[in-house]
């Protein structure tokens, strides 16, 4: 009896130390998911980019904020259990969608801009200025900023002519 309960616990320990093991990868898994998803669409914005396809470019990049506001809203239901560490991949997640997207904003203003489409680069370095407002994001916005001042002297504002 006593060699059948100890194999019963060692079993039973080993079932919990793979499940354990499985959820921990699960989770490993859905950040390495993010981190592709992010990925292919950079990939697929730059490709759009590449052969002139503008509007297909600026929806790749809304699913990258769209991917980031759906990681906002989980770190927000779980903001009532601080310090684990789901949260904390939560936010480096979040962080590296922000990022991304609001890089690729920066590109679409200088594409916009040689190709001469002055109206359109600014109006989209203005939406980096508009959109990124956290603190973390501050770089992006004086880049967007120092850009658009930069667009006025190739082409200044109708207002100023």
């Amino acid at each position: 009896m006593a060699i059948r309960s100890r194999a019963t616990v060692m079993w039973h320990g080993l079932v919990l130390l793979m499940t354990c093991l499985t959820l921990a990868h699960c989770s490993h898994d859905i950040h390495e998911k993010r981190a592709d998803t992010v990925k292919d669409h950079v990939e697929a914005f730059y490709d759009h980019l590449t052969h002139d396809r503008v509007a297909a470019a600026v929806r790749e990049n809304e699913a990258i904020e769209h991917l980031s506001s759906q990681l906002g809203d989980i770190i927000s239901r779980r903001v009532n259990r601080p310090g684990t560490n789901q949260v904390d991949r939560e936010w480096t997640d979040l962080r590296t969608a922000n990022e991304t997207a609001a890089q690729n904003w920066l590109a679409l203003g200088q594409y916009l801009s040689i190709k001469k489409q002055y109206a359109q680069s600014r109006a989209t370095y203005q939406r980096v200025i508009d959109t990124y407002t956290g603190a973390t994001e501050r770089t992006y916005r004086e880049q967007a900023a120092r850009a658009i001042r930069d667009l006025d002297i190739l082409n200044p504002p109708p207002s100023s002519r």
